[in-house]
């Protein structure tokens, strides 16, 4: 990963709402949600939305509660022994404790074809191992873009436990940014560009706003599929 010094925070900046919102998933279940009506994509300007709109995707609700709760049944016994870490090697990471998973019990198996079917076109060279970033309430993600040693140009992540706010920034032009809500049980995936020319980061508790409106940070686990490089 490639950590940027500075990053020109944009909370206070006017923001464009996306012309392009997913729908609720027919899986998703569960109690109304005040975010639950926003747009889960907003930006600096109306032309980057729409210039980005086919890298950066967001589907709310693309799980059920059963099928979280499924994937935390997995999850938590191995991280459970971990603890969390306030230092990561190139210092991108902040309170997380993570893991690698290749092998799942056939309900995950079954989401995780779905988040893949969902993120890469068929034959996609994938990573084989799942990666699993467990977030402590008081952890964040700092602005950083991803080497091209580890990954390839598309990453698609399901986020559970908790809603929050990933943020995205053009390396050479603060000006251009986008916010994406991403709640709870939704799958996000970033694609070419948004992937390469923008640092991307989960904002502080502290820090957890979307479109003027604040959105509470709890715990936050994420699992995260990848291709490999091109």
């Amino acid at each position: 990963m490639r950590l940027l010094g500075t990053v020109l925070k944009q909370i206070n900046k006017p923001a464009v709402y996306s012309t392009h919102r997913r729908r609720l998933s027919s899986r998703a279940t569960g109690g109304p949600s005040p975010l639950r009506d926003e747009a889960p994509v907003v930006g600096s300007n109306r032309e980057l939305v729409l210039s980005l709109g086919l890298q950066v995707e967001v589907r709310t609700g693309f799980i059920t509660e059963e099928e979280e709760a499924a994937l935390l049944q997995e999850l938590e016994p191995g991280l459970r022994r971990k603890r969390y870490e306030f230092d990561h090697w190139d210092d991108a990471i902040h309170g997380y404790r993570e893991t690698e998973r290749v092998t799942w019990g056939a309900a995950c198996e079954e989401i995780l074809t779905r988040v893949r079917s969902a993120a890469f076109p068929e034959g996609s060279s994938l990573l084989g191992p799942v990666h699993v970033l467990d977030l402590d309430k008081a952890g964040y993600i700092k602005p950083h873009i991803d080497s091209i040693k580890f990954c390839g140009s598309t990453i698609a992540g399901l986020s559970l436990l908790s809603d929050s706010i990933m943020r995205l920034v053009k390396e050479d032009d603060s000006s251009e940014w986008l916010d994406l809500l991403l709640s709870r049980r939704s799958l996000y995936i970033l694609r070419d560009q948004a992937r390469y020319q923008y640092t991307h980061e989960i904002l502080k508790d502290e820090e957890s706003v979307f479109n003027g409106q604040k959105v509470p940070r709890q715990r936050r686990i994420s699992v995260i599929c990848r291709n490999l490089p091109g």
